[in-house]
């Protein structure tokens, strides 16, 4: 695992968003796209991969684990995540993307999820439903960064180190920039043009 002493501002960071979705693709097994911004802190763009994962899948873990561990990007030293639920119910078990990866994992989040909802909705419409509340349940705790508009999870590296990173890797608004971009990317493959973030 790699440790981080101290975040550099050119530190090196992938951020993973994912592309939207059809309900027929929720219905069919369809696949929509995830993207990974590399980026040296928040105003290099490094490099760019994509995978496809399955719509309500359970792929994601290994499909965003591939992507890293495949790409030429050897010196990330951060996984950025924009949730940790991608095409849907696609739950990503954010301790295992830091084992397979080697590297740590910071999710960040703008509002705070119901819990309870989202346990409701899963046994509601999905035959394995306690396997992803159990990821769900597994994932490192919830923190506020900004009170009442942004959130983090992190694993693999201390509370104070992954805000730091988030701090260091935003620019503009509250989203630090790789996941920024991966959204503009992703969305703009699905539907033919980036979405407002």
């Amino acid at each position: 695992m790699i440790r981080i002493r101290k975040v550099k501002p050119q530190i090196r960071v992938i951020g993973f968003d994912d592309g939207t979705f059809t309900f027929s693709d929720k219905v069919s097994g369809g696949r929509t796209i995830v993207v990974g911004v590399v980026m040296k802190g928040s105003t290099d763009v490094l490099g760019v991969v994509s995978r496809w994962l399955t719509v309500d899948g359970t792929d994601a873990t290994s499909v965003l684990a591939e992507a890293v561990n495949s790409s030429r990007f050897k010196d990330v030293r951060v996984i950025m995540l924009k949730g940790i639920t991608y095409g849907g119910f696609n739950v990503v078990d954010v301790s295992r993307l830091s084992e397979e990866t080697g590297l740590p994992v910071v999710v960040v989040i703008r509002k705070r999820p119901d819990l309870g909802a989202i346990e409701s909705a899963l046994r509601k419409h999905f035959s394995d439903a306690e396997r992803r509340i159990e990821i769900i349940k597994r994932a490192p705790p919830l923190r506020e960064l900004i009170p009442g508009r942004l959130y983090y999870q992190c694993a693999g590296l201390p509370p104070e180190t992954a805000e730091e990173v988030i701090r260091t890797t935003t620019r503009n608004g509250l989203i630090p920039e790789p996941l920024r971009l991966a959204h503009m990317v992703a969305s703009a493959v699905m539907t033919g043009e980036s979405k407002k973030e």
